[in-house]
């Protein structure tokens, strides 16, 4: 096949024997591949890029058609986001942005609006000192984007309309109605307004949802819903949010 040139983001590096890396780029339009960049610590000029995380480059790939590792010829830098890597708690949050397309997306396949999606909140970060609303807005779009939301539209367990009372289950992955909370007896109560907040950022595009007001009680239950359901469905805790958990606490 012949070489494929696309934009990328870069979520993960690993070092490969002596002198080269392992990289995983997200793709716009061959979604999250790995990529051998031959020589890259030995001679760090070979690229056009400081090959750092969450920067924005052009790639040319070689495809491999007998492994998933593929073998890199070129990444030449777009935008590092240097004015979001002064602050630390943005760096947090671009972290956790990474360490999602990561668990989250399937390898190679293509997912253009979350690529678009993530270049969008990145260059956020650069302009903005709210980095929780970008974080806790990406998770949501993400998972909307990529078909793993929770379900709010209606009951998970019957499939009725949800009139009020109703309570959010993880295990089953979305609101109960009142009529079904024997389901889930772990299930817990949600404010209407979270789940407004919610679905409001699952319709709208990123530029109408920064100009969403969040109270501090919503706030706090949005992120605390998002992050147990993520934990719950992935099995682990992020740990690039824990960094940011750590970093909002000592700044509380």
């Amino acid at each position: 096949m012949s070489l494929i040139h696309t934009e990328s983001i870069i979520l993960r590096k690993y070092d490969c024997r002596e002198t080269s890396l392992i990289i995983n780029f997200f793709t716009k339009e061959h979604g999250k591949i790995s990529g051998l960049l031959k020589g890259a610590r030995a001679e760090p000029s070979k690229f056009a890029s400081p090959l750092e995380l969450f920067s924005f480059n052009d790639l040319i790939f070689y495809p491999k058609r007998s492994s998933s590792l593929h073998l890199v010829s070129a990444c030449d830098l777009k935008d590092d986001f240097s004015a979001m890597r002064r602050d630390i708690s943005r760096v947090a949050s671009a972290s956790i942005m990474m360490e999602l397309i990561d668990v989250v997306m399937p390898p190679e396949e293509p997912q253009v609006e979350v690529f678009d999606l993530a270049v969008s909140c990145l260059k956020q970060l650069c302009s903005t000192v709210n980095a929780d609303k970008i974080t806790a807005i990406f998770k949501i779009k993400l998972l909307s984007l990529s078909g793993f939301k929770p379900h709010f539209d209606s009951c998970v367990s019957c499939g009725s309309k949800l009139l009020g009372g109703a309570k959010f289950s993880l295990s089953l992955g979305g609101l109960l109605c009142c009529g079904c909370f024997a389901k889930d007896p772990m299930a817990r109560p949600i404010f209407r307004g979270t789940v407004a907040s919610i679905m409001h950022i699952e319709k709208n595009d990123l530029f109408n949802n920064l100009n969403l007001g969040l109270n501090p009680q919503i706030k706090r239950e949005l992120e605390a819903i998002l992050n147990a359901f993520l934990n719950f469905h992935l099995g682990k805790e992020l740990k690039s949010q824990k960094t940011f958990d750590n970093l909002a606490a000592v700044e509380a």
